[in-house]
């Protein structure tokens, strides 16, 4: 296995925090809190990087082993932080959705969290534990399909009730993969899939704000500069932020459209803030790093060492690939809008703590295979789960 996979990993992660941080500062005047603080979001995402560091860190030492032993736990533990978005003294809505758990300090702002972040990597955890367990029972249809979509659908179940379909779907498509990778019943697979995609056409169909951002997509199709609502001027709006940024862009911090009042222009819309101020070769370049992280991140996962490091592996990579791709094709405007932040760039700490948590975790399976003498020089010996049988 190469040694410089993780290296190349690691050096377009940071890449795409310097451009977050930098883009941040650009966007600050328009992203400031109620007393008009224009460095606020800085100093909070800054805060935020810090514990996430410390974060991947410390998951990167940890041994896979143990995070085998404690998925069912982790995966409890997601459940139950998506149920606390619903109770009334801690869960927070804004905009009509219940993402949010609030602690709030003694004379301090509150602090707000997406419990949904970790319920991502709670699912991955908890399917890759079930199907290590499950062993070659893994490729029967109870076993291998049935239990695993009903330990998927209920955080799905729960995410889709706090009225965040993006995050639902990213954790379905993840847990899809995931499933694959480990063997499970092909054409039940199939017919899963299909059962998904009709779920989300119900969403979209019977929910009227979800189904409302879907026609304005298709008006947009037709008439960009029609009367529309938020969520169809946003893509309007990042339309022509692409357009001002043409190949060598308008400058850092001179972008109009964020002056011109483009919603969430730190947060889901940054890549149009990149692409209008830096141009299109920072957008590209965005790009191509976010195809580096998919391939040495795969490359990492198929190459771990134990069953359980691979599934885990798949499935981080998956849930980074997805979001940038989905964040990309929203604010490109090949998808109907939907909230879902840049990964490592837009502005939001719970999104960059769960990013970063996965990388720290590539990071531990790329030092197991590569170096596993590392590994015994800690007085941790690798061990193996034996499937039951």
């Amino acid at each position: 296995m190469s040694k410089i996979a993780s290296h190349v990993l690691l050096g377009c992660v940071l890449l795409l925090i310097g451009l977050g941080i930098v883009m941040l500062i650009s966007t600050g005047m328009w992203s400031a809190d109620q007393s008009g603080d224009i460095f606020f979001s800085l100093r909070r995402q800054l805060v935020w990087l810090a514990l996430s560091v410390v974060a991947c860190a410390i998951v990167s030492r940890v041994p896979v082993d143990w995070l085998l032993r404690l998925a069912p736990l982790i995966y409890g533990l997601g459940c139950l932080l998506l149920v606390l978005c619903f109770v009334p003294a801690v869960g927070v809505t804004i905009n009509g959705s219940s993402r949010w758990i609030g602690l709030k300090a003694a004379g301090l702002a509150a602090v707000q969290v997406q419990p949904s972040e970790f319920a991502k990597l709670a699912v991955v955890i908890g399917l890759a534990g079930w199907y290590v367990r499950a062993g070659h029972r893994s490729r029967e249809l109870f076993h291998g399909l049935i239990i695993p979509i009903a330990l998927v659908m209920l955080p799905v179940a729960l995410v889709g009730l706090e009225v965040d379909l993006g995050a639902a779907a990213l954790i379905g498509l993840s847990a899809f993969a995931l499933m694959f990778v480990a063997g499970a019943n092909l054409p039940a697979l199939g017919v899963t899939v299909l059962m998904g995609l009709g779920a989300i056409y119900a969403a979209v169909k019977f929910i009227p704000n979800r189904a409302k951002r879907f026609t304005e997509f298709l008006e947009l199709m037709r008439d960009p500069m029609a009367h529309l609502g938020d969520s169809g001027m946003q893509q309007v709006r990042a339309m022509m932020a692409f357009a001002n940024g043409s190949t060598s862009g308008v400058g850092l911090g001179a972008g109009k459209q964020k002056v011109l009042g483009l919603p969430y222009a730190h947060t889901d819309f940054i890549f149009p803030m990149v692409g209008e101020e830096l141009g299109l070769v920072a957008t590209l370049s965005v790009v191509v790093c976010y195809a580096l992280i998919l391939i040495f991140g795969m490359f990492i996962a198929l190459h771990a060492a134990t069953r359980f490091g691979r599934l885990v592996g798949v499935g981080c990579v998956v849930l980074l690939a997805l979001q940038a791709t989905l964040n990309i094709a929203v604010t490109t405007v090949c998808l109907p809008n939907k909230g879902l932040p840049l990964p490592f760039v837009s502005y939001g700490g719970s999104n960059l703590l769960f990013c970063l948590v996965c990388i720290g975790l590539l990071l531990n399976l790329h030092r197991d295979a590569v170096y596993p003498e590392a590994t015994r020089a800690r007085g941790l010996p690798r061990r193996r789960v034996t499937p039951r049988v």
